[in-house]
């Protein structure tokens, strides 16, 4: 079977079991009370099921269950294995915190100290940050390739950067759609990426959690008939992040090793704003307030479809930018467009902030 049709067969996969279980989970959720309610921080107005991280989770392990039946992982080097099995299995245990909370309401640090223990556990198999780059470096006539290797901090920014993008894609689930939306989008731009790196495994993972991403957007756009809750998000931010490590961060070239960054620069940029801003407020980086970037354009009058359309258009933008530096053909050309798309959007976003005002 074509290598390529594995993956094709991942994203379908996966998009048919969200949209044939999300109402299934959605059913059930009502009828033992799993819902999220209003509240002053939020922006729906009823209770919401709040458990359809299930569905994305079910279809992307199936897909990739399914894929390994077929035999589209027998042809990866025995290195790259363990990677693939701690970014699967990495994600299954992130998903079964996220969904503990859900259900049970865990603390903050108690859900926090279980992600470092897992991201830790998946160092240890593999998925491990093994240098950082200094891009352009060529242009500063230095005596080396750009790429530093970082030792002993491996652990501890392979840990920072799993458990940070899977609650900076949690932070960002405040819209009908948007996280998924935006991992959705990332998802498919680190499958397109990947595969032009020759990284198959990834690309894998990548395809069907853009599947089940994507698939899911079918029941929670605005207006939006459930929510993924924590597990869906953690599950997803935690395995965007691992794909960057095992496919992109594995590459020992300058760019690769940036591309997982800058196609996560807006949940990662979001949740670091946020950050910086509650401490310099003298409050908890826990603390749930309204200064993330969806709150403020709402702030300024932009309807909720627009802002999640506004924001898409960005994670967009810069997956194309990611696009081009990897040295895609025609990735110039996308980027091209995207920027020219997120002017407009821009542009239109502006426009309506100020007649509003």
């Amino acid at each position: 079977m074509p290598i390529h049709l594995y993956h094709l067969i991942a994203f379908l996969l996966s998009m048919t079991v969200v949209l044939w279980c999300t109402p299934v989970i959605k059913t059930l959720g009502v009828k033992n009370g799993y819902v999220d309610h209003p509240n002053e921080r939020k922006v729906h107005q009823r209770p919401m099921v709040r458990l359809g991280g299930i569905s994305i989770f079910a279809g992307t392990i199936a897909a990739l269950t399914v894929v390994w039946g077929l035999g589209g992982f027998m042809s990866l080097p025995p290195n790259m294995e363990w990677g693939i099995w701690g970014v699967t299995l990495g994600g299954c245990a992130f998903f079964l915190i996220g969904l503990a909370d859900d259900l049970f309401n865990l603390t903050p640090m108690s859900r926090l100290f279980m992600q470092i223990i897992i991201a830790t556990i998946c160092w240890f198999m593999g998925v491990k940050i093994e240098f950082l780059s200094l891009p352009f470096v060529e242009f500063l006539s230095l005596p080396f390739d750009g790429l530093i290797q970082i030792d002993w901090l491996s652990l501890p920014a392979t840990v920072i950067w799993l458990v940070g993008m899977a609650n900076a894609i949690n932070w960002i689930d405040g819209l009908d759609g948007l996280a998924a939306g935006v991992s959705g989008i990332a998802a498919v731009v680190m499958l397109v990426v990947t595969l032009f790196m020759n990284q198959y495994g990834a690309a894998l993972i990548a395809a069907a959690l853009a599947g089940g991403a994507l698939g899911f957007l079918r029941y929670n756009f605005n207006p939006a008939q459930i929510f993924m809750g924590d597990g869906g998000s953690y599950f997803m931010g935690f395995t965007l992040a691992g794909i960057g490590v095992i496919g992109l961060v594995k590459t020992t070239a300058v760019t690769a090793v940036l591309l997982p960054y800058l196609i996560l620069a807006v949940p990662l940029l979001d949740m670091s704003a946020v950050i910086i801003s509650r401490l310099k407020h003298g409050k908890s980086p826990f603390t749930a307030d309204k200064r993330h970037l969806h709150h403020r354009l709402l702030q300024a009058g932009i309807s909720q479809k627009m802002t999640v359309v506004f924001i898409y258009a960005l994670t967009f933008w810069v997956g194309s930018l990611a696009m081009a530096f990897s040295g895609l053909p025609g990735g110039g050309a996308y980027a091209l467009c995207a920027t020219m798309l997120l002017s407009y959007m821009s542009w239109y976003v502006w426009r309506n902030r100020r007649v509003r005002e």
